[in-house]
């Protein structure tokens, strides 16, 4: 029993030597632990206020003044002056005119002149070429000597203008050409360019009339007794030609 209580004295004076040396060690301790999270929660505090401080409402205003952009002056653009180019002068064609009837050539009268002029002013006109106008005019030379001719056999050629008569069945104009036989009517064929126009035709229509003699092409249209007459009158109806296709000067 004695034995019991002393040991349960030891332990109960162990015991109170472990908690008085607990108590002498645990006040050191505290204070620094209770520093440092004080210390922790006074920055927490400073860095929230700090962060309220910071914060910017979407309609708050920036602080810092903006800097008006200068408005450039707009520099007003020159206005080039077109200098007008002087325009180059253009040469004018010279259009010669020809007589609307030559002088008499080849020992004609001014009325045969006329007539001869005609029938070259009509021949162009169907774009013709010369040999052709030679042939008419030869032709035309032989047949009424240039004259536009009524005829006694026909009264009505005669109420057209006309240079004289001839009697050679029903044939008129200058080309005594007849009716009857489907030239023309007798008024169509007491016009100088009708009658020349009608004698064209049917020249161009023989077959290689340009490579034939005068005589023959002619002869070839007019179905003449006298096919070799008209071959006497190339050279002046050459000249003649000639005379109204040049222009005056």
């Amino acid at each position: 029993m004695a034995t019991l209580a002393a040991g349960l004295t030891c332990c109960l004076g162990l015991a109170a030597a472990l908690e008085s040396r607990l108590l002498s060690s645990e006040p050191t301790a505290r204070p620094d632990r209770a520093a440092a999270e004080a210390e922790l929660r006074t920055r927490a505090a400073e860095q929230d206020r700090a962060s309220r401080g910071l914060a910017r409402t979407p309609d708050a205003a920036p602080s810092a003044t903006a800097t008006p952009t200068p408005t450039k002056t707009a520099t007003p653009k020159k206005t080039a002056t077109k200098k007008a180019t002087p325009k180059k002068a253009v040469a004018k064609k010279t259009v010669t005119r020809r007589s609307a009837t030559p002088a008499p050539v080849a020992g004609l009268t001014a009325a045969q002149m006329k007539n001869a002029t005609a029938i070259v002013r009509t021949g162009e006109a169907m774009d013709v070429p010369r040999r052709g106008l030679v042939i008419a005019v030869a032709t035309a030379m032989q047949e009424s000597n240039l004259y536009n001719l009524a005829s006694g056999a026909v009264p009505e050629s005669q109420n057209h203008p006309n240079q004289g008569l001839g009697w050679d069945h029903d044939s008129v104009g200058l080309f005594q050409q007849r009716a009857s036989m489907g030239w023309g009517t007798v008024a169509d064929l007491m016009d100088p360019a009708y009658a020349t126009r009608q004698f064209l035709t049917a020249l161009l229509a023989v077959p290689g009339w340009q490579g034939m003699r005068l005589t023959d092409a002619a002869q070839a249209v007019q179905i003449s007794g006298y096919p070799e007459a008209y071959a006497v009158h190339e050279p002046r109806a050459t000249v003649i030609v000639d005379a109204v296709l040049t222009p005056a000067t």
